[in-house]
């Protein structure tokens, strides 16, 4: 079972976007310290929910000051960027970090940044598969040319290629990873043999229904047997360790509903579209029953139960929902001392 960390760099109320920023390298730095597997950098645009507006650029930052921790998006919004401008982005990261980077991928939400960057609704709503597939042949092959209905351009050399050889590894591009919410893009990344990351507004029932669905969409599309049995799907979820489980949760209670008020509250739609907003005291609430949200016993016996009735062995977990950044790391110093050392 590989563990990590789920950062969006949250805006607390009270706290300036610095502070946010500080406390998401600090906890990247200590899960390295603290024997974690790696750590997972969302992406958001003009709201308090998460201060970080390039996961790739924040990525580029932690591999520099990191050496053994895997660092990954999750995820990069492709419908706001150029795939191509992503790929040579990506390529850079995998050559020089010696193959630590992961790019995880998704089509986010029907938001204002798509007015704002020019790539307008139909990026969102059908263009994710155009987007996708060119990032993948840009992370595959030596030359590409753009044929499809929003990228064309004539054939140009990819470089650098992330298809060379790495030290002490086989030639091969960074990985890639599609955030999955709906049974449409489940099928899309099973055909392409791409992982999925799982939510964690799901639980493990429907984490297990997805991964089947993955399986059954990747066996029509002629994909290998053994490639489909191993996939590495990661679960996002969220970790907080306490002396005892209500400590944990109150922890939890205290601090996120605030946070996810004023986030989800500053989204704006790109259309204006009418939006269902989660209560943010019960969604705090929901989470807690779902993911390893106790002492040191029973965070690590609900990360193996999951393991074990998804088939998924990587978690990506936000360690932040404290908001203090004395607390996140000591919660990440435990998650590594107390928590995987019952999951070797």
């Amino acid at each position: 079972m590989r563990v990590g960390t789920f950062v969006l760099a949250a805006q607390f109320p009270g706290q300036g976007q610095g502070e946010a920023l500080h406390r998401a390298v600090r906890s990247a730095e200590v899960a390295e310290e603290a024997g974690l597997d790696s750590v997972w950098l969302a992406e958001h645009h003009f709201v308090p929910y998460g201060t970080c507006p390039s996961a790739i650029t924040l990525a580029a930052l932690l591999l520099g000051r990191t050496r053994t921790l895997r660092v990954g998006t999750a995820v990069s919004v492709l419908p706001t960027v150029h795939p191509v401008a992503l790929g040579e982005q990506a390529a850079l990261l995998h050559l020089t970090s010696g193959g630590r980077f992961s790019l995880g991928v998704g089509r986010g939400g029907p938001w204002v940044d798509l007015e704002v960057f020019g790539s307008g609704l139909a990026a969102y709503e059908s263009g994710f598969p155009e987007s996708l597939d060119l990032l993948l042949r840009w992370l595959s092959e030596s030359r590409v040319a753009g044929e499809g209905e929003r990228f064309g351009f004539r054939e140009v050399a990819v470089v650098p290629r992330p298809a060379e050889a790495i030290e002490g590894a086989a030639p091969a591009g960074p990985e890639v990873v599609v955030a999955c919410t709906s049974p449409k893009t489940v099928r899309l990344a099973a055909e392409r043999g791409l992982p999925m990351l799982l939510g964690m507004h799901i639980g493990d029932e429907d984490k297990a229904e997805m991964v089947a669905l993955w399986r059954r969409c990747a066996r029509e599309a002629g994909r290998d047997a053994e490639e489909i049995l191993t996939a590495p799907h990661v679960a996002a979820g969220v970790a907080q360790i306490g002396d005892t489980r209500r400590e944990a949760v109150e922890t939890l209670l205290k601090a996120m509903p605030g946070w996810l008020k004023q986030g989800l509250d500053a989204h704006v739609t790109v259309d204006g579209r009418a939006r269902a907003m989660r209560d943010p005291h019960a969604y705090t609430e929901l989470l807690c029953g779902l993911h390893p949200v106790g002492t040191p016993q029973l965070c690590a016996d609900r990360l193996a139960a999951t393991s074990e009735r998804t088939g998924i062995s990587r978690f990506a977990l936000l360690v932040e929902g404290s908001g203090d950044l004395a607390a996140t790391e000591e919660n990440v110093r435990r998650l590594g001392a107390e928590v995987l050392v019952q999951l070797d």
